[in-house]
Parts: C-alpha cells; sequence; structure tokens
C-alpha cells in the first residue's frame, strides 16, 4: 500500500547531501542540511499539514490536527547523514524482488552485499531493497525514518476519517553528532511524549540507549628540525600513538564488545610532530562505567606527560547524552503503546539495548519520553548500508496502528 510513496521518497531525501560536521559552530553544522529540510517544509505545506515552519535552529516542525481526542503525539526523525564516511553524490539504487544472493555496486566492483556479511538480508526474500552505488553511504540512516514520517502524515491527512489525536512532527539536523536536541526543541514540539524512528530490524522498540560523553585529546610536543633534533624534538605524533597503544586495545574498543559492553573509540586522529588531537568518544549503558572509562583515558594521559614532561598532553571530556531508559523505565506507557501496535500488525516486538544513541536520548532527559522505533535500516555508516522498502512499509502501519490508539 505505501511501497512506491517510500521507495520514490527515500530515493529523492537520500539523492541530497545532508552531513553533518561536529568541528563547526553554526547551527545546523552545515548549511546543506538545509536543502532537504525546505524541502520538506514545502511537501508539508503541500499535503495539508498546519504550522509548518524552519526553526532558527534548523529544525522542521509541522502539525497533523486531531481527529480524535488523545494526547499529543510527536514522531522525530533527523535529516543528517554521518560524517564518518563519503555522503557525497549518493545514487540511490533499487534492487527489486531480492533473490537471496549477492548484490553488487556499480560504483564498487570488488563489494559484495550478502546474507554472509549482513544478516538479516536473508529473511528479505522477495523485498525490494535499496542500496548506495557503493563509494558512498546511503543514508536511509535517517532518511527512512524521513520517509515513513513523511508518508504517514500524507495519508492521515488525505483521510480524515482516520481518528488520531494531534501529532506534532519534527525533522531535526545534527543528529549524528549530537546535536540534533536543541534546547528550544521540547517546548516547540509541544507533545506529551514522542517517537524517533530511527531504529533497525523489524519489531525494535527501544528504550535503553547508551550514555555517552566525547573526548579530546590535545598533545603540543616541541619542534625542531630533525636533522638537528636530537635532545631536543619531543614528537607529538610518537605521544600519541603511545596513549593508543597503552589504552586497552583487546577489551575497550567497539570492534571487539558488543551486548551490553561499553567502548573507548578512537574516531580521528590529526596532527604533525608539533602537535596531534586525538578525538574519542566514550560509550556505556550505565553511568559509573561511562566514569571509568573517563578516568582511564585521563589516566593514560597522564602518565604519557609524566615520561614526557617537556610535552604538555590535555585531555577535555565533555558530555553528549544519558541513557534514556533512567526516566522511560519510570513510566513505560509509550513503549507499552508501541509493542501493542507492533502485536496488532502481527509484528514481534524486541527491545533490545540501542548500541549508540537518538534524539530520542536528549530529548527524554528533557522532558519529553521518547522511544524509539524501527525503519529497517542496516549497516549504517557505510557502503553496505541498505533497506527494505517492504520493512519501512511495516513501520508505516505500525505508526497507524499506534496514533489510533
Amino acid at each position: 500500500m505505501f511501497d512506491r510513496e517510500l521507495e520514490d521518497r527515500l530515493v529523492r531525501y537520500a539523492a541530497i547531501d545532508t552531513q553533518s560536521d561536529e568541528r563547526s559552530t553554526a547551527a545546523p553544522s552545515t548549511a546543506i542540511q538545509l536543502n532537504l529540510s525546505r524541502l520538506l517544509a514545502a511537501e508539508l505545506e503541500g499535503i495539508g499539514a498546519s504550522d509548518v515552519r524552519v526553526t532558527d535552529y534548523g529544525a522542521v516542525l509541522a502539525t497533523v490536527p486531531a481527529t480524535a481526542a488523545g494526547p499529543t503525539i510527536g514522531l522525530l526523525a533527523h535529516v543528517d547523514t554521518a560524517p564518518q564516511f563519503n555522503a557525497t553524490g549518493v545514487k540511490p539504487v533499487v534492487h527489486r524482488g531480492y533473490n537471496g544472493g549477492d548484490i553488487t555496486f556499480a560504483d564498487a566492483p570488488g563489494l559484495l552485499l550478502s546474507p554472509a556479511n549482513s544478516r538479516h538480508l536473508a529473511d528479505k526474500l522477495g523485498h525490494d531493497i535499496i542500496t548506495a552505488s557503493g563509494t558512498t553511504l546511503l543514508g536511509a540512516d535517517d532518511k527512512a525514518g524521513v520517509a515513513i514520517i513523511m508518508t504517514l502524515a500524507r495519508h492521515l491527512l488525505a483521510n480524515p476519517d482516520i481518528p488520531h489525536p494531534t501529532l506534532r512532527l519534527a525533522f531535526t539536523p545534527d543528529e549524528e553528532i549530537g546535536r540534533g536536541v536543541d534546547k528550544r526543541l521540547p517546548a516547540d514540539l509541544a507533545a506529551d511524549f514522542a517517537y524517533t524512528l530511527d531504529g533497525g530490524m523489524v519489531g525494535e522498540i527501544e528504550y535503553e540507549s547508551f550514555s555517552a560523553d566525547g573526548a579530546v585529546v590535545r598533545i603540543t610536543g616541541v619542534s625542531a628540525h630533525p636533522g638537528y633534533a636530537k635532545g631536543k624534538l619531543v614528537n607529538a605524533l610518537h605521544l600519541a600513538a603511545r596513549i593508543v597503544t597503552t589504552l586497552p586495545q583487546g577489551t575497550l574498543v567497539p570492534e571487539v564488545t558488543e551486548g551490553r559492553e561499553g567502548f573507548i573509540h578512537l574516531y580521528e586522529m590529526t596532527g604533525t610532530a608539533a602537535g596531534a588531537e586525538l578525538r574519542f568518544i566514550l560509550r556505556d549503558f550505565e553511568l559509573d562505567g561511562l566514569e571509568a572509562k573517563g578516568a582511564l583515558l585521563r589516566q593514560v594521559c597522564a602518565a604519557v606527560q609524566a615520561g614526557e614532561p617537556r610535552a604538555e598532553v590535555t585531555v577535555e571530556i565533555k558530555k553528549q547524552y544519558r541513557n534514556m531508559r533512567y526516566w522511560l523505565e519510570k513510566d513505560m506507557t509509550p513503549v507499552e503503546r508501541a509493542r501493542a501496535a507492533c502485536l496488532a500488525e502481527g509484528i514481534e516486538p524486541v527491545s533490545v539495548p540501542i548500541r549508540g544513541g537518538t534524539d530520542g536520548s536528549r530529548l527524554t532527559e528533557m522532558g519529553v519520553p521518547t522511544p524509539n522505533i524501527f525503519t529497517g535500516m542496516q549497516e549504517i555508516h557505510g557502503p553496505l548500508e541498505w533497506v527494505s522498502v517492504q520493512d519501512m512499509a511495516a513501520a508505516v502501519r505500525v505508526l497507524l496502528r499506534l496514533v489510533r490508539g
């Protein structure tokens, strides 16, 4: 019923570059995000949504007016794509009626997507699978969520006989860099509770996320001509390497952790012999575990500093978001409502901890309970990213059940 609309929307939205940039101090961090935001605002006005506006912090807000009494429900997705992989020149490709074999990529002949490297793909026989062309991510994270909400809104506005309460829609920038929820958003959203459409496999109803901090380590060495450097040069890159190798590589990095295990992730390192910068994200499901990881990073840096007093090593750790479970477990009504909607559609709800975070993590902490609902997206933040059109359609049907109560 919704397949072709969802396909069309995702293909159009994914082709628009909306990558965010954590080094930018602007809001949104990149002006290109507004290209999609303004398009969404125009489309919302075109389908008859009310109160459509793009805020000065870059969020698109709109209302689907109530046709029945009930709580005001917010629905959110983010427009930005992850900075970790190329997102310029995305060329979405639709693979119709997936046959269970390898999916190849026109722009990367050596790249293969198969059930061997993406376990949920085996369950999608006959589905229409959307990927990029091999050299970029797709951006289904979270343009699949955007397409799902837009499709739901268009359907409800075209069918006013469907009973539902007031729906408040929000499409946020900068979620991928932890800045998607401006301090003004909770009041502007004005919802009793909300849902982010930013989850993975069908049936996922998530109410637990990582708690997260970001860390920047800066090293100032002593520069000298390498031909006359004896006793003078203090190479900042060597000290950076010492920090990385001293941190536990066998237990506390993303590539060896799973489930409820947290990590210290070095995701960017830049510099010269004179100065270097290392950027980390710290993740744990519990606050004491998060604090311990920050303390370990500080301890390692202090040891490297002590070993070379001519250098300067500084550590700056900033709060990003906190596990939304701490608030949602006090009132599971929004979670139970979403689970009931899944069951009504014949979908078994599954609640597993998100090994990441969503705008819902910050919104929940700021007073708007906001669990996360599946979109079907898989293998996000890389060239193998894919989503099933039929899984997206399942999300629309679940939302229809949810908003009807």
